[in-house]
């Protein structure tokens, strides 16, 4: 994945990112190759990585935009030869962005000289220009001001001129990104041995990944660090460590030989909704350049629908559009939403909560408070029954009809949600007297995708407290069926019958 240009430097645990490095046995430092401020969470990166489709749409738009300049310009002689010009231009804007997709155009992992982004622009003018004069001369009206060089020069010129200005653009943000680490991938490493030390030592040199912690259950032999990495615990404390919502790979480096021990943690690992892979032996790949050409076959690979990049692209801008415009068209309602709450119990309007995001991120939430203040139950550890005493008049109302979750459309448009996805659950929710997230050996793979306003777990009748293990197993279950199936067309259907939903349910307990 991609390179960053970030400086080796020290790397301390999370819980210690601010602590002096402490001198191992023989007088070496303890430092990681990457700055502990240059860590971004994975959701901060994922959302980067969607950037060059983003790019593409933004060309997609400038070239049509030049080519109906260019029509608008010719008005007359459109008129009296509208598919004369119309064609031409047509078949200049394909050209153009189907030569830059073939040169790759898009590709922001590794830098790139300006003069080369500025290169692939002009490539691609002249390539539209060509078509231009081509089909132009092929279609020609004998008209002055659609002869087919004049059409064909003033396409290449404008759409030259386009085209470097946004790619310049696009390297600019591209070198910013790569400056702050978010195109640079993150992993941990299970198993403090010489592999494991090797890719360190490769990441250092190449810094096309960050390292930023290890794992080993062998507590009594295990080192304090490894090629200045830290040793942060055992595997079972990676299932829980805060730095999870910051990895987006775990890179097993046990040997192959101990396949028990491999069985083993694969087993234990694949719970979480991070990739996991099993790191080659570096002697039998000496040749390759890259530190993650040396990764094996993913060992378990988290749930993600076909073409994740894409999907998720598609599902973002479906986010935006229309988290946006149901902002502006209910406005009002939320404005009378936030009166009643604060005219029916003293307190904020506002509730804000910490749940679990993407890759087990936390975020906070924001709700309408249906809740009396001093009643307010941050950790979810009492969840809602019927007639409980800590909901007010106005709050039993909103949360009946889900009105105290219209809010969030704040956390959709922020990127920590998305309209449909798997609901986020309160950070140590239980269900009786333990966590909920113990319940279910694959819980934290429900969050794989970002959490949704609505879901389609919601939708199949699963929605509001979980008051036994088989609730909690049954939402994980709708969670990762979602997940399996996720696509435009599914989340239109969820979000078109969460309302008929809501209001033909009476029996769920909010």
């Amino acid at each position: 994945m991609p390179a960053s240009s970030s400086r080796a430097a020290s790397a301390a645990p999370a819980a210690k990112a601010s602590a002096r490095p402490r001198r191992q046995p023989g007088g070496a430092r303890r430092r990681g190759p990457f700055r502990p401020e240059l860590w971004r969470n994975a959701r901060e990166r994922e959302g980067v990585r969607l950037a060059p489709h983003a790019f593409r749409l933004v060309d997609v738009l400038v070239l049509w935009g030049v080519s109906l300049a260019l029509l608008a310009d010719r008005a007359p002689s459109l008129a009296a030869a509208p598919f004369g010009l119309a064609a031409p231009l047509a078949a200049a804007t394909v050209t153009s962005l189907a030569l830059l997709k073939a040169l790759d155009a898009y590709a922001y992992h590794r830098p790139r000289a300006v003069h080369l982004h500025l290169g692939l622009a002009a490539a691609a003018a002249l390539a539209g220009g060509a078509a231009t004069w081509a089909l132009a001369a092929l279609l020609g009206t004998g008209a002055p001001d659609t002869a087919p060089s004049g059409l064909a020069a003033a396409w290449t010129v404008s759409a030259g001129l386009a085209l470097g200005a946004t790619h310049l653009l696009y390297a600019g943000l591209a070198e910013r990104w790569r400056q702050g680490g978010l195109l640079t991938p993150s992993v941990v490493i299970v198993g403090a041995t010489r592999d494991a030390e090797a890719l360190i030592q490769r990441a250092v040199q190449t810094r096309d990944l960050a390292v930023l912690g290890v794992f080993d259950d062998r507590a009594d032999r295990a080192p304090e660090a490894v090629a200045g990495v830290p040793v942060l615990g055992g595997s079972d404390a990676l299932l829980s460590h805060r730095l999870a919502a910051h990895v987006d790979r775990i890179v097993i480096a046990v040997p192959a030989s101990a396949q028990g021990r491999l069985r083993e943690l694969v087993g234990k690992l694949s719970g979480l909704p991070t990739e996991v892979t099993l790191l080659l032996d570096p002697r039998v790949s000496r040749d390759l350049d890259s530190a993650y050409a040396r990764l094996a076959v993913p060992a378990f690979a988290p749930l993600t629908p076909p073409d994740p990049a894409r999907r998720a692209f598609v599902k973002r801008l479906q986010d935006l559009v229309i988290a946006s415009t149901a902002l502006v068209l209910l406005s009002p309602l939320l404005a009378a939403v936030a009166l009643a709450v604060r005219l029916d119990s003293p307190g904020p309007i506002f509730f804000r909560q910490r749940r679990h995001g993407f890759n087990q991120e936390e975020f906070r939430v924001w709700k309408f408070r249906s809740m009396r203040q001093e009643a307010a139950d941050a950790t979810a550890a009492r969840q809602v029954t019927a007639d409980d005493d800590r909901v007010t008049r106005v709050g039993r109302f909103i949360r009946a009809t889900s009105l105290d979750e219209l809010p969030q459309l704040l956390n959709v448009l922020s990127g920590e949600m998305s309209l449909v996805g798997p609901r986020p659950h309160a950070v140590g929710m239980k269900t009786g007297d333990t966590e909920s997230a113990r319940l279910v050996a694959d819980y934290a793979r429900r969050h794989r995708l970002k959490p949704g306003l609505t879901g389609w777990a919601a939708i199949q009748g699963s929605r509001g407290p979980l008051h036994t293990a088989e609730e909690v197993q049954r939402r994980v279950k709708l969670d990762i069926e979602y997940i399996e199936r996720q696509s435009f067309w599914l989340d239109l259907r969820i979000m078109a019958l969460t309302l008929p939903v809501l209001l033909g349910d009476r029996l769920a307990v909010r």
